[in-house]
């Protein structure tokens, strides 16, 4: 049954301002404020306890700007509350007001928990029918929804300052909180947490990561399909408390608690000199489309909120969904715009991160249904000072368009482009020469044009979403079964090679194999100019088991099993090498694009490529699975002098015979690397270097990487 909402309360109250929005601490107790444009009447309500009944139930009298708000006295932090909000439910109008649910505050600080959504009750579904649509919904979910809760943001940071690396400097790792210490082997005293995340800090400093990209940490919904195939949304790109950090990602040790732990978390992040990045998702809700739950935003706001469509006698039932989620969020209105804006500036200047990647990005630049670089979430964070001195990276596609290389200039982009050219050339098709020119030298095609440096390309072979490392090596075709989807899900479009068998094998060429073709991946993708992404576990060899959709495996799939640590030590000594190796030698961090020309007089140009024979690489032969280059290391100020890097690129299945560039004054070449070889033999340490001796050339291995260093004699 539902409440009956009328003022009920013995706690005194005042007008109160209508700024800043949600719930905040003040002398003497607590000020609420909610934006609804739409709504009659709004009622906040205060809980006692998570599960409890409403101790007391105030209807809001002042609205001012569409937004209402009340002084409650005597309130502190710690304080439960929700909001109930009436007014017209007209679906096909796009109000969907419903005085039965309780609504959280969008600009809650943090929720007691997740939803209660397996309940014989639902959260607010009108899935059943159109018919049902059309009907009110009386039912009552007051007991099901989490409470908002009132948070005051003392914390000892301990003079943290962010560490403000610049992008050139960045090995970024992508990883997911809970996952990386969520297996027991993880050896950590809270798994699966903020807290547990940090006994991990020192294996990061060891391997060189100076970023880590988690995936997403506000508060996320699990939708109901999920929970009723025993499966959970694992990603968490479901985003309904978007100032909140994930409840579940905390240690429970008190209501709350999750705030601190979070700020625990950058903090010491920080101290090791990592930054962090938070994987946002403010093209969509939780909330879905037509028939998803009423949450927030539904029974907030809905014509503000969303983007809406229908047809001529109902202009606004239906959401539009650009995003494959459901709905998509309204960012060409002022409000939106207002929200979104209002919780990135929460989370740097509250809570001290250092940058974003933008989920489906594209989708926050469309504007009357195309996309603009100019649209006004653009123009409102270019010209906000807090938000356009952080880290901005968009994930430049959407369900509709693909936007790679069209972002304003101060925002980054992953380059799907690169991952797909690296990916094709390294498992040997045909044709790639000329566009993997383009991406490893920063994809200035892309990016040069509109004032952007090589650093505005983030480059990736893997991520989250889809195969891992191990598994692109090892797999012809994704495994998603456990997904329970009939293996339909995620995409076929792979460009992987499992070297001549699907899945586990122990077959010892085949995983000499794979393990050259792991090591070949992280050289394309270290000693690229761009900003190079590692997916977590890759570096060693951690695997889904072919599964390349793991979004709701919150399980062995995807976590790190951190024995693979041992048993592929191998890697990990590569991976640690190659990082090293890109620090100490640093024209393979050069921020700006490569010119092919002679820019410190030494005769040299920055960048020289050359084929098999020292000609120019036979760019448009399909054949032709072979590229050199010459990187002329004194363009960039190093510790250790002058010196040049010459690349061998070998994707060809044949061994290739490579004539070496010769210098005057003594000067020859040293192996560092070559792929090829067994591990401690595959890279040298400094001062281990092997000399090539006469006749200068260098004999490439099939389907190798060779990286040759010009020293003195």
């Amino acid at each position: 049954m539902a409440y009956v909402l009328k003022h009920s309360t013995n706690k005194t109250i005042s007008k109160g301002k209508y700024y800043p929005l949600g719930a905040s601490v003040c002398e003497g107790g607590v000020n609420f404020a909610i934006y609804s444009r739409y709504a009659h009447e709004v009622f906040l309500l205060l809980f006692d306890k998570p599960d409890g009944e409403p101790a007391d139930i105030i209807r809001l009298e002042n609205r001012t700007k569409y937004i209402w708000h009340t002084f409650v006295h005597g309130l502190k932090a710690g304080q439960l509350y929700g909001y109930k909000i009436k007014g017209d439910y007209n679906p096909g109008f796009g109000m969907r007001f419903n005085g039965n649910k309780l609504l959280i505050d969008p600009y809650a600080k943090a929720l007691t928990g997740k939803f209660r959504n397996t309940d014989n009750l639902l959260l607010a579904y009108d899935r059943n029918s159109y018919a049902q649509d059309l009907s009110l919904d009386i039912r009552d979910n007051t007991g099901m929804v989490p409470k908002s809760m009132v948070i005051e943001d003392n914390f000892d940071w301990q003079d943290d300052t962010p560490p403000d690396i610049p992008f050139e400097k960045l090995i970024i790792y992508e990883v997911h909180l809970k996952g990386f210490t969520a297996h027991k082997s993880s050896g950590v005293k809270h798994s699966g947490t903020y807290l547990g995340f940090i006994e991990k800090i020192p294996y990061l400093k060891e391997i060189g990561i100076n970023a880590v990209e988690f995936l997403p940490l506000q508060e996320f919904y699990i939708d109901d399909f999920l929970l009723d195939k025993g499966l959970t949304n694992y990603w968490g790109y479901n985003t309904i408390g978007f100032f909140a950090p994930e409840s579940s990602y905390g240690t429970g040790a008190f209501p709350g608690s999750q705030v601190n732990e979070f700020k625990t978390l950058v903090r010491e992040l920080h101290k090791a000199g990592i930054e962090v990045i938070m994987d946002v998702v403010y093209n969509h809700t939780g909330e879905g489309n037509e028939l998803g739950p009423t949450i927030c935003f539904k029974g907030i706001d809905n014509p503000t909120y969303y983007c809406l469509t229908g047809s001529h006698h109902e202009p606004y039932r239906y959401y539009m969904n650009y995003t494959g989620c459901g709905n998509s969020m309204n960012l060409a209105n002022t409000q939106v715009i207002r929200f979104v804006m209002d919780s990135l500036r929460r989370w740097v200047e509250v809570m001290h991160v250092d940058g974003f990647r933008f989920d489906l990005a594209s989708v926050l630049g469309r504007e009357e249904g195309c996309f603009r670089s100019s649209a006004s979430f653009f123009d409102a964070i270019s010209q906000d000072p807090v938000l356009n001195r952080v880290k901005l990276i968009a994930e430049p596609w959407d369900l509709g368009t693909y936007q790679v290389g069209n972002f304003p200039v101060e925002w980054a982009e992953w380059n799907g482009r690169f991952r797909d050219t690296v990916r094709k050339f390294v498992k040997g098709d045909a044709g790639q020469l000329r566009d993997l020119g383009w991406r490893l030298t920063g994809s200035a095609d892309l990016y040069k044009d509109d004032g952007r440096s090589a650093y505005n390309s983030v480059n990736f072979i893997t991520c989250h979403d889809g195969f891992t490392l191990h598994d692109l090596v090892s797999s012809n075709y994704k495994h998603n079964e456990a997904n329970l989807e009939h293996n339909h899900d995620g995409t076929n479009d792979n460009n992987s090679w499992n070297c001549g068998f699907e899945g586990e094998t122990d077959d010892s060429n085949i995983i000499r194999l794979r393990k050259q073709l792991v090591k070949n991946h992280l050289c394309c993708l270290l000693f690229s100019c761009g900003t190079p992404m590692v997916l977590g576990g890759d570096e060693f060899l951690r695997t889904q088991k072919g599964n390349n959709n793991a979004y709701c495996q919150d399980n062995e799939i995807s976590w790190f099993n951190w024995d693979d640590l041992n048993k592929n030590s191998d890697i990990l000594e590569f991976f640690k090498k190659a990082v090293a190796f890109v620090r100490r030698y640093t024209i393979l961090q050069r921020r700006k694009f490569f010119l092919g020309e002679d820019l410190d007089a030494d005769s040299i140009p920055d960048i020289t490529w050359y084929g098999a024979d020292l000609g120019k690489p036979d760019w448009d032969n399909p054949e032709s699975r072979t590229l050199c280059f010459m990187l002329d290391g004194g363009e960039e100020k190093s510790e250790i002098g002058d010196y040049r890097l010459f690349i061998i690129l070998n994707a060809d299945s044949n061994l290739q015979y490579v004539t070496l560039p010769l210098f005057e004054g003594g000067r020859v070449w040293h192996r560092v690397i070559d792929t090829s070889l067994h591990s401690g033999e595959d890279f040298l340490g400094v001062g281990e270097e092997v000399q090539i001796a006469p006749p200068n050339y260098y004999l490439a291995n099939p389907r190798s990487v060779v990286v040759l260093l010009d020293k003195v004699k």
